[in-house]
């Protein structure tokens, strides 16, 4: 690998991704020996004032992406080397540590089939394969012949080896290098605890330290196995200097809507995305063969450099967006359903973990999407979103605050949500209307008020429309409304809109919040069903 040992995260170092994040005191021991890290400093591993965790973070200066929760890392190598090859057009290239047991994850192959078709070269997968797994033998244990040909299936250049042969894993790196057009995989066949006697190639070792009477025996091996020279390779310093202009991006253009025009707020997400993608080069929108109706389709037509068609793999979408954001090269948009960015929970979670500059938007969400049918309607997702810390949820109710949000999500470092409606809605806000992260805007209120009413997206109209009601009858809703609070949403009630009102009046004794919500199971059927 090509890097900076004082700059472990020189933008033009190569990228080196432990999926198998269980592994890291190796990989620790391994920057101790390039003379990042001291002795003293790995002797503190899992301590809670340590940096160095019992799985690696970015806490630490060179690790790009979270890793531990298995399956994952590959995706974000993938994304790592995407932009390598398409938006830097670097010479970087990417390393990824797999273990054997985490292969039988989906979005390992997920990410395979997507580093293939986009021609990865830049791409090397490694798996780690000792047969053993955490409980039991492997899948495949070690039948590297069969790996062999799954990853040659998928489109990649399969070289299996003898993982103890030093000269063996050189040569293939080598190789590697010299493979165009295709993603390199080495299957690696190794024997857990290889030369320890009462502990090679035996279940029931893992995660256990090993006996101290048998250190001196593994440290004689070590030594005797350490090259009396080597040198580490220099980046190959052609990866240009970019600023991905958090807090400075614009859109091209402001919002250009009349009042009560009817726009669903999925179709102002596309005209804002491709706005800013204008302004910003690096705004690198994703998506999963949903762009015809998240509108992600104007950045496809208009600026395909800057789109990356993911198909229908949520996971590795995802984590491929993770590691476009690695190291400020990019900012990720990533849209799909709001549905189906449930199937990628844990990615979500652990971008967190990674400190991840990710913003994702699900359109299509609620039961007013109607006749599609529940499969398709997000119910959950708000509360999904709104466990994460410090990320931000953004449910913009017209087209207006839709283009608004989609510039404060580009601006905000870390992970912001949008959630879109399907229906065309009437134009509620000024094109001149700001907005901030963490407000409200109040639409009617008088001095007569007798209860707020607290809502957004499909249902707001539907507040409107019983406020004018009420107001004709002498009954007043807004903001100082007498301790009364109505909150009205299309989600489940669990972590929506009316729990985060009621949480945030909890320590109010004189304030009564009623909540609507959807209750139950919904079904197919027209929206004005519900």
């Amino acid at each position: 690998m090509h890097y900076d040992v004082n700059h472990p995260k020189h933008q033009a170092a190569d990228r080196f991704v432990l999926s198998k994040g269980h592994a890291c005191p190796i990989l620790y021991a391994a920057w101790e020996e390039a003379g990042l890290l001291t002795h003293e400093q790995v002797l503190t591993l899992r301590d809670i004032n340590s940096d160095l965790e019992g799985h690696p973070t970015p806490r630490l200066n060179f690790i790009d992406v979270a890793t531990g929760s298995l399956g994952q890392g590959l995706s974000c190598a993938a994304g790592m080397a995407y932009t390598g090859k398409y938006v830097d057009k670097a010479s970087y290239r990417v390393y990824c540590l797999l273990g054997d047991g985490e292969s039988a994850e989906g979005a390992v192959w997920e990410a395979a089939a997507f580093a293939s078709h986009y021609n990865l070269d830049n791409l090397v997968g490694i798996i780690d394969c000792n047969r053993l797994g955490q409980s039991q033998g492997t899948q495949l244990e070690h039948d590297v012949e069969t790996y062999s040909k799954r990853f040659a299936a998928f489109g990649w250049h399969a070289i299996p080896l003898d993982g103890h042969n030093v000269e063996a894993l050189l040569k293939a790196y080598a190789e590697a290098k010299s493979v165009k057009n295709k993603p390199t995989m080495i299957i690696a066949k190794t024997i857990k605890g290889k030369g320890i006697p009462g502990i090679e190639d035996l279940d029931g070792n893992h995660g256990k330290p090993v006996p101290l009477e048998k250190a001196d025996q593994i440290r004689a091996k070590l030594h005797s196995a350490k090259p009396h020279q080597w040198s580490i390779p220099k980046p190959v310093y052609d990866t240009p200097d970019v600023d991905i202009h958090v807090g400075t991006t614009k859109l091209s253009s402001a919002p250009n809507y009349k009042l009560g025009d009817k726009v669903a707020t999925r179709a102002a997400y596309g005209t804002a995305l491709l706005k800013i993608a204008e302004n910003n080069k690096r705004v690198i929108a994703l998506d999963g063969d949903m762009s015809n109706s998240t509108f992600s389709c104007h950045v496809k037509t208009k600026l395909p450099e800057q789109f990356i068609e993911c198909f229908i793999a949520e996971q590795n979408m995802v984590g491929v967006g993770i590691g476009v954001g690695c190291r400020a090269r990019g900012i990720p948009f990533v849209s799909t359903f709001a549905a189906f960015l449930g199937r990628a929970a844990d990615q979500i979670r652990m971008s967190r973990l990674s400190f991840a500059n990710i913003k994702l938007m699900g359109s299509h969400c609620g039961v007013s999407i109607g006749e599609d049918g529940p499969s398709q309607m997000a119910l959950e997702d708000l509360a999904q979103f709104r466990t994460i810390p410090d990320g931000v949820v953004f449910y913009p109710t017209d087209a207006v605050s839709m283009e608004k949000a989609v510039e404060l999500a580009a601006n905000y470092q870390g992970i912001v949500y949008i959630r879109a409606s399907r229906p065309a809605l009437g134009v509620i806000y000024n094109n001149n209307e700001s907005f901030q992260i963490g407000q409200a805007k109040v639409l009617k209120e008088s001095s007569s008020d007798k209860a707020l009413l607290v809502s957004s997206g499909v249902t707001l109209y539907e507040c409107l429309k019983a406020q004018e009601k009420l107001a004709a009858e002498g009954v007043n809703q807004a903001l100082k409304a007498g301790g009364h609070v109505v909150t009205v949403e299309e989600h489940y009630q669990a972590g929506g809109i009316g729990e985060a009102v009621a949480g945030a009046l909890a320590h109010l004794t004189n304030v009564q919040v009623h909540s609507l919500f959807v209750k139950e199971l919904p079904r197919s059927g027209s929206p004005m069903a519900y």
